[in-house]
């Protein structure tokens, strides 16, 4: 072999002392082994030897989408609560402070919306847009402005008892 750096053969450590001490080292391996893997499959990977990295897909339905069971994927699970939690106390605001239909459904304008929403958040609109989306609310317009769209009616598209069912099963 010669004075040179030793070979690169991975040959199995073997580790004399304390179980603890045994236990911290084969943890830290199993990392190491891990994040290995995962720079090999990673498409941005400079790693040598990445040379069988997957591409991406766009028709993969992971596409976009965090890796399971990760951090980023909890994190976006919880956004994603928080957010239902929003649009369902503003459906219930429409409900409780607007004109109420027969037919379960309501509507109130957006500056008395916009009033009483403000106390609990500052993201009405947004919250709107996200409700209009899901198809639970309708108004006029791309978007709203205080002042200027003060007078424009929202509408509960759904009924009140339809839509407290729905985020029960989220």
């Amino acid at each position: 072999m010669g004075c040179g750096m030793a070979s690169q053969q991975n040959y199995p450590v073997r580790i004399y002392g304390s179980d603890s001490l045994v236990s911290k080292v084969s943890k830290f391996q199993k990392l190491a082994e891990e994040h290995k893997e995962k720079q090999m499959i990673n498409p941005f990977s400079d790693w040598e030897g990445a040379s069988h990295r997957s591409r991406l897909d766009k028709d993969d339905p992971r596409y976009g989408r965090p890796v399971e069971g990760s951090k980023t994927e909890g994190r976006g699970i919880k956004a994603g609560e928080m957010i239902s939690n929003e649009i369902r106390v503003l459906c219930e605001m429409i409900w409780e402070h607007g004109k109420q239909n027969y037919d379960g459904t309501a509507c109130i304008t957006f500056k008395e919306l916009f009033e009483l929403y403000t106390v609990i958040s500052n993201k009405v609109v947004g919250v709107l847009l996200r409700a209009r989306k899901h198809g639970l609310v309708d108004f006029k317009g791309e978007m709203l402005f205080q002042r200027r769209d003060d007078a424009i009616l929202i509408t509960l598209v759904k009924p009140i008892d339809d839509i407290n069912k729905l985020f029960k099963r989220e």
